[in-house]
């Protein structure tokens, strides 16, 4: 009576008290969950052409509690030799699988656990090694040797690969081996704006059975700004499998699709792109340098048509990311130099303190007034407001400067949006330093490039404010979302940032920049012939971090527009540290002329009219 007491009681603890422990083991032992991954949406140029895509791939995992149990190994063994016999394809389905029980049951009558694990995973490697590309001794050691009990031995098969695989496995009747989807993301242009495409990475989770599945995110650029939009969401399939390894049905809630990510449209054109990238890397190996930024935005609207920055590496491979991975266009923060000139000449323009052709006195070169003192290297004595630009002139511009007053100065530096992130859909953008120490000497340098720092892209928006009606734009990389069947799901539309400077002045600024490009201007080798052209050239001697400047290290640059009257772009050319020593480093020497190639294949892409003859006397010497 005891011992039937105990035992009763033993059978109320199973099956009352201890009843979900025990059901729930059991639910994990023939529970599976497979995650049906979304596909990734696309990335896509303006013209709609592909720049990031995802490709279905599958991983295949070891699973070392299946692989080990010879009560599922056992069926393969079966199969194995009930396929051996004669008649054996005249078979119906039903009647093969009552045959494998058969024999199923005499080998784990007549031999031991261990013996049927091995045998079953020589007769697994057999099957697998070909398909897989491995060598079957290769493939052995790689599954004994994995750590866990659930481990990868092939990763991102394809699925003209892992579908025939799953097929053998089924056919076979493989116990131990389970696949996993995934998307791979494959880049069809991978040297080609990579700092703005980006690339997506791997987040790893483990589940409750301990087994770890894969999530692709988005680590930088595009693919990490716009990851709510592009991941979509994944989906699953859950079934049970019986003793013997078999899938049991599931019910009609066994299954949630997955949903696609939507596809984003950026406002680059991968053509121009190309055509600029060629170009930065030309001029970079022509005046040995390797870091700089060409930027290129349409002055109208603030869409970004190219941007490029060097260093840079292969989307695909990603080699170098921790060297090469910073956006030089946005996050390097530079002196801008005479390029910064437009802030202090056009905001005593609009205030209506200056006129094109009012006169500046220049002081010949060397301007001292107190803790103030300004050079030129090339002495002027009176310059008109146009002729200042032209040669830019340091004292004349700081004249300019003063009659505007150092607080309207920061006012105008502030609304052409130096000082602040410009808002464009990348991370890790910089600000820049644009702030009112109330210091006359700061003052002084702020008006003609330094005691300020800017980036690439501040400076192509600044420029855009002048090319255009005189607002400032906030640049913008994505121009819509895309459903995979064509619906627009939202469109990014242009937006005003700021009222900087009246549309008359903005044309007598661009009449100005003109002259710049012309005869006795810094910037004659930006001359493309058959366009009006307005840019200004800047160098700045480089910055060295640990205080005072870099001896013979600069940084030259360029900020242009074409056709002058009415630009069609706005292109900012950027090259950091040249040390050639061919000629004199200046940004007319070594920035203009790879906007000239720049803008004049640009020009032929876009078909544009030009507005002057070709034979139209430009001057060829440079300044």
């Amino acid at each position: 009576m005891l011992g039937l007491s105990v035992l009763s009681w033993k059978l109320v603890q199973i099956q009352v008290i201890d009843r979900k422990h025990y059901a729930e083991n059991s639910r994990k032992a023939y529970h599976r969950v497979e995650k049906l991954p979304a596909v990734r949406g696309m990335i896509v140029d303006r013209r709609e052409e592909p720049l990031a895509k995802s490709i279905p791939v599958s991983s295949i995992f070891v699973d070392k509690n299946h692989l080990s149990d010879p009560k599922l190994a056992s069926f393969g063994l079966a199969y194995q030799e009930a396929s051996e016999e004669p008649g054996w394809k005249e078979l119906d389905s039903s009647k093969k699988r009552r045959r494998i029980n058969q024999l199923r049951g005499d080998l784990l009558a007549r031999e031991s656990g261990e013996s049927i694990v091995k045998r079953h995973l020589d007769y697994a490697v057999n099957i697998l090694a070909r398909p897989l590309g491995m060598p079957r001794k290769e493939l052995l050691e790689k599954i004994e040797g994995g750590k866990g009990k659930w481990f990868a031995i092939a990763k991102e098969l394809t699925e003209d690969v892992a579908d025939p695989l799953r097929e053998d496995i089924d056919k076979h009747w493989i116990a131990g081996f389970e696949f996993e989807r995934s998307i791979k993301r494959w880049y069809t242009s991978p040297n080609l704006a990579t700092h703005l495409i980006g690339f997506t990475g791997e987040s790893k989770k483990t589940d409750e059975e301990g087994k770890s599945h894969t999530r692709i995110l988005g680590r930088f650029g595009i693919e990490s700004s716009m990851e709510e939009y592009l991941a979509g969401r994944d989906g699953r399939r859950e079934h049970f499998r019986d003793a013997r390894g078999l899938v049991v049905p599931g019910n009609v809630d066994s299954l949630k699709p997955p949903l696609a990510g939507l596809n984003v449209k950026l406002t680059i054109d991968i053509g121009i792109q190309a055509i600029v990238e060629e170009e930065l890397d030309a001029n970079l190996a022509e005046f040995e340098s390797v870091s700089g930024a060409v930027v290129m935005m349409d002055p109208k609207t603030g869409e970004v048509i190219a941007m490029a920055s060097r260093p840079h590496f292969d989307l695909n491979h990603k080699q170098d990311i921790a060297t090469n991975g910073y956006n030089y266009a946005i996050q390097t923060i530079y002196e801008p130099g005479s390029t910064i000139k437009i802030v202090a000449t056009s905001g005593a323009l609009n205030a209506g303190l200056v006129k094109p052709k009012t006169m500046i006195d220049c002081h010949n070169g060397y301007y001292n007034s107190g803790k103030v003192i300004v050079k030129d290297d090339h002495p002027a004595g009176m310059l008109s407001f146009e002729e200042v630009l032209q040669r830019s002139n340091n004292i004349g511009t700081y004249g300019i400067g003063r009659k505007l007053g150092a607080k309207r100065f920061y006012e105008y530096l502030s609304n052409y949006g130096f000082g602040r992130k410009t808002g464009i859909q990348l991370g890790g953008e910089s600000s820049g330093i644009a702030r009112n120490t109330g210091n006359e000497v700061d003052f002084s340098r702020a008006c003609f490039g330094y005691a300020s720092n800017v980036t690439p892209l501040q400076l192509a928006c600044a420029y855009s404010a002048i090319a255009s009606d005189g607002k400032l734009r906030k640049p913008h990389i994505i121009k819509s979302l895309i459903a995979n069947d064509g619906t627009v799901v939202e469109d990014y539309l242009p937006e005003v940032v700021s009222d900087v400077i009246k549309p008359t002045t903005a044309v007598q600024m661009r009449a100005a920049l003109e002259k710049v490009i012309m005869t006795g201007g810094t910037a004659t080798q930006a001359a493309v012939p058959g366009f009006r052209v307005a840019g200004k050239t800047g160098t700045v001697q480089k910055h060295n971090p640990k205080g005072g400047y870099l001896p013979n290290s600069y940084i030259v640059s360029f900020a242009g527009m074409m056709p002058a009257q009415d630009p069609a772009f706005v292109c900012i050319v950027v090259i950091d540290d040249p040390r050639t020593q061919k000629i004199t480093r200046f940004g007319g020497t070594i920035a203009a002329p790879a906007f000239r190639k720049i803008a004049s294949r640009v020009a032929t892409y876009m078909n544009l009219k030009p507005t002057e003859p070709i034979s139209s006397p430009l001057a060829t010497t440079a300044q």
